[in-house]
């Protein structure tokens, strides 16, 4: 039998394995934790560990398979998909910086590499893959918050590289695969890294200055649960055929994000406000209507009511 796709905005348990790609990453290792959890001996992990950590995938190790693979390697693919049902697929270049210090690196594994997920599924039988998209995708936008019917105007190679990945997911879904499209705002929680929430904990905890690019933007943070709520309804729940934004719906400036920190870190670190760089998206808010329709997300009224949670795995306390 295959999957049972229900009817309503809970999970239903697959009856095959379920595949993660890019899953000892940040958003990929919570979210095997929690896939491990629930379809214990059913999940395999598939990471190049380009950026993810075999050491996030620790607590779960004896509940899953893990292949350090490339998605880039389609016999890799082949295997890894045998008997899947669901495909989550997170595995990417996954930042705006890192995509521009290595673009050829960032259009391989994000644009072919997405490609080749979405091929070995289709032959493969896969029944639902779920892609991680960005905000990025949008661009600079008119207005805010930005609905998903806004256009594809990326600014930088990170976000063409998210929209290329769209476009193939909706050919793929044009073809008999069900595809969800999650395009997802800022995403926080613990074991990030080299992001601007990990960055600025990091500096306060040590006395550094904290280096604000303008610090003038409005972006949309939302916590790493919400996140992984959303790939799990989105991966087992209602399909869903159109893409959905996944954020708080709520804008934080960066200049208000770093006092936060300071005061949560008892912190005397200055801000040192430095010329904004023009890759980067000046203003993103979310329109999350859709998603809380399709997926019943919550709209936490502190978007940043996990920070505290933040702070403390940075300075070396268990939160989990």
């Amino acid at each position: 039998m295959g999957i049972e796709i229900s009817n309503h905005r809970g999970t239903e348990t697959p009856h095959g394995r379920i595949l993660v790609t890019g899953g000892a990453g940040f958003i990929g290792h919570h979210l095997v934790g929690r896939l491990a959890r629930d379809h214990q001996g059913a999940v395999t992990v598939i990471d190049n560990l380009h950026r993810g950590d075999a050491a996030n995938l620790g607590p779960c190790a004896r509940d899953i398979v893990f292949r350090r693979q490339d998605i880039r390697d389609r016999a890799a693919l082949d295997e890894a998909m045998r008997g899947c049902e669901v495909v989550f697929h997170l595995a990417a270049q996954s930042s705006v910086m890192g995509a521009l210090q290595d673009s050829e690196y960032s259009c391989s594994t994000n644009v072919l590499g997405t490609f080749h997920v979405l091929e070995a599924a289709s032959q493969a039988g896969v029944k639902r893959v779920v892609f991680t998209s960005s905000r990025e995708v949008y661009g600079e936008p008119d207005h805010i918050p930005v609905p998903e019917t806004a256009l594809l105007r990326p600014k930088n190679p990170y976000g063409a590289s998210k929209a290329a990945g769209e476009m193939y997911c909706r050919v793929f879904g044009q073809n008999g695969l069900q595809v969800v499209v999650l395009r997802l705002a800022n995403v926080y929680g613990p074991r990030d890294t080299d992001r601007v929430i990990p960055l600025f904990v990091e500096r306060a905890l040590r006395g550094l200055p904290l280096l604000l690019y303008d610090g003038t933007q409005i972006l949309d943070f939302v916590w790493i649960g919400i996140v992984v709520d959303a790939l799990v309804k989105a991966g087992f729940g209602e399909f869903s055929p159109e893409p959905l934004n996944i954020g708080a719906g709520k804008g934080i400036t960066i200049a208000g994000l770093a006092k936060r920190i300071l005061d949560l870190t008892h912190s005397r670190s200055l801000l040192k406000i430095e010329e904004r760089r023009n890759v980067e998206v000046t203003r993103f808010v979310a329109d999350t209507t859709r998603a809380q329709a399709r997926l019943g997300l919550p709209t936490p009224e502190d978007p940043l009511f996990g920070l505290e949670e933040v702070v403390k795995w940075a300075s070396g306390i268990a939160v989990f």
